[in-house]
């Protein structure tokens, strides 16, 4: 099959994060505005085109507040960086179904490389629409500090407010374009 665009159903997709909060649980959030540029042969994924975007401003981790001082120069600024990015850079593939796609996440500003483990979960002929699906899901772990995302707080208890490993997670449900 030869290399096809695909089209995210952001209805059926998320995109998330969780980072350990106060050192003894862990707060996760979702970013509900994202799309990605994807060009992929199901059949062979090690030479496929995937550029992501997400509106950095969609946060949402069900706390207005806690949103509100993400989106603050305290952490993402997205007065001034509205957008993060991720396009991969090598796909490696790794078993029949899992791959490393590495590239380059941009995130306020700062480009660091990242690799995500990613499955390809399949596809399957959509019977609504007779469109073929594909299912994508990924996982990566940064160090936000890495991003200059450096705020903290220390807690009376030893430690601090917010953990400096962010594990971000992706399930991708893509339509072939038509």
């Amino acid at each position: 099959m030869a290399k096809t665009a695909w089209n995210v159903d952001t209805v059926h997709s998320e995109v998330g994060f969780s980072v350990k909060h106060m050192m003894i649980s862990k707060a996760k959030g979702t970013f509900n505005e994202f799309d990605a540029v994807i060009e992929a042969d199901p059949d062979d994924l090690t030479d496929s085109k995937v550029e992501a975007t997400i509106d950095v401003s969609s946060i949402d981790t069900r706390n207005k507040d806690r949103d509100d001082h993400l989106r603050s120069a305290d952490f993402f600024d997205v007065e001034n960086h509205p957008k993060a990015t991720f396009t991969a850079t090598d796909i490696e593939k790794k078993s029949d179904n899992n791959y490393d796609v590495t590239g380059d996440l941009t995130l306020v500003g700062t480009t660091k490389p990242v690799t995500f483990n990613v499955v390809f979960e399949g596809q399957s002929k959509d019977p609504m629409s007779g469109n073929m699906v594909a299912g994508f899901s990924g996982e990566t772990t940064i160090n936000r500090k890495d991003f200059g995302l450096t705020w903290n707080a220390a807690v009376e208890t030893g430690g601090v407010l917010v953990g400096d490993e962010v594990k971000i997670n992706f399930e991708i449900e893509a339509h072939k374009a038509e």
